[in-house]
């Protein structure tokens, strides 16, 4: 299967893994279904030149191998569908069903079929380098240019280590401007920023690209986290003279011990879930990068413990207001923490989002709202290590 999938045509891989399903493998059918940009919907991608009609990705049969990333089997009279999770790493990328005739046991076959579509989430990926066919098939509807901009700097909307477990969502997802995230693994350390630009539209989505771009050059190089930020700031202070700036987090774990160094750039709020108490995370907050010239940012450290779990929300969620007028205040943050504690990171994100509009009692949106979820597990030799702050 995987050879013959690298000798696919970009656009054919599914076609391909189609008819090996059918020919080899006696299944009867089998479809792609991709995520939208909301996370929102599952699109079929075997109608061209776009989509047939979508499924929920939470309350539908194959919303539910997606959210709990298994496979799930429905059985009727005519024959059973096994749906399996596509993902690479964490990243949720979509759902592949297969179809089997009555009298087939497919409790045995889940095993090669979860294969299959793992061999499929890889190709994927290679596979958006060279089409757009799968990133048309994400598309419920059409995004803003910002909004393109914006998806192209991101490296996913999750990702899993025995380490730690990251989730993020961005909304409108369609139509977003400078809210971003970014991440980056090494053997030994995690990076992971976010941020909230300034401005709106094609304005906020090129401050957004240079700081991003910028942050990654710097750290591509092997600079530490303070040399990172002043890289940054130096070049949105030297492309806008002071008129633009953007508020960053920059965070740097340590994945044996947990320390994590840290540089608040005036930026997106932190809050932690530990023992079941959540609470912002105050941090010592520096200026935004690119508002002054030679701004000399410093580090400051604390540690994570095994089962923390951390929330870094923009203004476009804390921001929000009531029709009363009330802010989402940490009460209402608590209660939407409560409602998604048994979620995976990679689900809180967008459980979190979902709250927002009966808040805002249906109003529009004014603002972007991020928000990316953090689970941290350690490593085993760093368990019996000190309680941080």
């Amino acid at each position: 299967m995987e050879r013959l999938l690298r000798d696919a045509a970009p656009h054919e891989l599914f076609e391909a893994v189609r008819g090996v399903l059918a020919r080899d493998h006696g299944a009867i059918g089998a479809e792609l279904l991709m995520a939208d940009y909301a996370s929102a919907r599952l699109q079929p991608v075997t109608a061209r030149p776009f989509t047939a009609d979508s499924v929920s990705a939470h309350t539908s049969s194959e919303g539910r191998a997606f959210g709990a990333q298994e496979p799930h089997v429905v059985s009727g009279p005519d024959g059973s569908t096994v749906h399996l999770p596509v993902s690479v790493r964490g990243d949720r990328l979509g759902v592949l069903s297969v179809r089997y005739p009555a009298g087939v046991q497919v409790g045995g076959l889940l095993g090669p079929l979860q294969d299959v579509a793992d061999a499929l989430a890889h190709e994927i990926l290679v596979a958006d380098r060279d089409t757009d066919f799968f990133l048309q098939a994400r598309r419920a509807r059409r995004l803003t240019l910002a909004a393109e901009m914006q998806w192209e700097l991101l490296p996913g909307r999750s990702c899993s280590r025995p380490e730690y477990d990251l989730g993020a969502q961005l909304e409108p997802a369609y139509a977003i401007h400078g809210d971003s995230f970014d991440w980056s693994a090494s053997a030994d350390h995690l990076t992971l920023t976010v941020n909230n630009g300034m401005g709106e539209g094609i304005d906020a989505a090129l401050l957004t690209s240079l700081a991003v771009s910028a942050l990654r050059n710097a750290r591509r190089a092997g600079l530490g986290l303070a040399d990172q930020a002043a890289l940054a700031d130096q070049a949105l202070y030297g492309q806008y003279q002071g008129r633009l700036h953007l508020a960053m987090l920059l965070l740097r774990f340590d994945l044996d011990t947990g320390e994590v160094e840290v540089i608040d750039a005036g930026s997106p709020r932190v809050w932690r879930l530990r023992g079941g108490t959540l609470e912002p995370f105050g941090l010592e907050a520096q200026l935004p990068l690119g508002m002054f010239e030679d701004t000399v940012y410093t580090c400051q450290r604390f540690r994570m413990l095994p089962g923390d779990r951390l929330f870094f929300l923009s203004d476009g969620v804390y921001d929000v207001l009531s029709p009363a007028g009330e802010p989402y205040s940490l009460h209402a943050l608590a209660r939407a923490v409560t409602n998604t504690r048994l979620l995976p990171p990679s689900q809180v994100p967008r459980a979190l989002l979902e709250e927002l509009p009966g808040f805002r009692g249906g109003v529009d949106a004014t603002d972007d709202a991020m928000v990316v979820c953090l689970d941290w597990h350690g490593r085993p030799a760093a368990e019996g290590g000190g309680a941080g702050r």
